[in-house]
């Protein structure tokens, strides 16, 4: 087994309570934080210690060095899933039958590192996860299975990361029987219908208020739980008050047109921000170096008046 991250454990532990055999995971090196060892990007670890699975954590998987490593095992089969390294052609070469992925999107949709976030923030209502034969090239290798789920109108990433990641361990299962069994069919990609999903920068939290206000929905749902979406306070009576939202309702237009981002409304527990179509209610809200505050905390605390603005400088 191949991987590090989170979406991995579910996959990991089947494979660990199947029929076949995990002779080895493979994943990121511990980090130093403070002079200290640090583990807390990797819960694979600790899955493979309390099953006495050896570890092996190369800087770089595809090194000669890695690769001799990776051979000496005689695997039949690599099972790769969040693991942040592309293998190389020789690294998948060193297994028998080469790489298996699994990917969280319906590929050829959304293909790259974040998948699940992108998925949201354009407003797809259903999703899954795919299993691919691996190559070089990132998420481009046949399919050879796939399962499907709707995405709940309030659901954020991290809500269904934990979802798709239990999807897609029968699913690996079924698809290491079906090699065992010859009976793989797998089927090239769409490149028409190929869309990217790249890592998610900080800078994709900034939210642009000229959007709609159900897109500006999707796209807090979408950054849970990293970056997050954030924006500034503009207020008469000071400095510009940078903050985090937290889940939106979409609510109808202000009667009387405003710029985007502009409050139309403040009092009691209810905010409401205009966008480039209808506005959005905010339930909750976390200043710089606060808590998250749900909105009637956060009015009580901050005086945001009818006519400040939300958004950049």
């Amino acid at each position: 087994m191949i991987g590090t991250g989170p979406f991995a454990v579910p996959t990991f532990r089947g494979l660990i309570g199947s029929r076949h055999d995990v002779v080895l995971l493979a994943t990121a090196p511990l980090r130093l934080c403070r002079g200290k060892l640090i583990e807390t990007e990797c819960p694979m670890r600790k899955v493979a210690e309390s099953s006495s699975i050896p570890i092996f954590d190369p800087e770089d998987i595809n090194s000669p060095e890695s690769i001799a490593r990776l051979a000496r095992e005689k695997a039949d089969l690599f099972v790769v899933c969040d693991y942040g390294q592309i293998l190389s052609h020789d690294a998948l070469a060193a297994a028998r039958l080469g790489g298996i992925n699994l990917h969280g999107s319906l590929l050829p949709k959304y293909r790259g590192a974040a998948p699940i976030n992108w998925a949201i923030y354009h407003g797809e209502t259903s999703t899954g996860v795919t299993v691919i034969h691996m190559t070089p090239k990132v998420d481009a290798g046949p399919c050879i299975a796939q399962a499907s789920t709707p995405i709940d109108p309030n659901e954020t990433a991290a809500e269904l990361e934990k979802r798709l990641c239990q999807l897609g361990a029968p699913l690996i299962r079924k698809t290491l029987d079906l090699l065992d069994e010859g009976e793989v069919d797998a089927l090239p990609q769409d490149l028409t219908h190929a869309s990217r999903a790249p890592r998610l920068k900080k800078s994709d939290g900034l939210i642009d208020w000229t959007r709609p206000a159900l897109a500006i929905k999707n796209h807090i749902r979408a950054m849970e739980p990293w970056p997050r979406t954030c924006t500034l306070w503009h207020r008469a009576d000071g400095e510009p008050v940078r903050l985090i939202l937290g889940p939106v309702d979409v609510v109808e237009s202000p009667a009387e047109r405003v710029a985007p981002g502009t409050v139309v409304e403040a009092e009691a527990d209810r905010l409401v921000i205009a966008t480039g179509q209808d506005a959005v209610a905010p339930r909750s809200l976390q200043p710089a170096g606060k808590r998250m505050l749900q909105v009637d905390e956060f009015l009580r605390g901050y005086h945001v008046r009818p006519g400040d603005r939300f958004g950049p400088e």
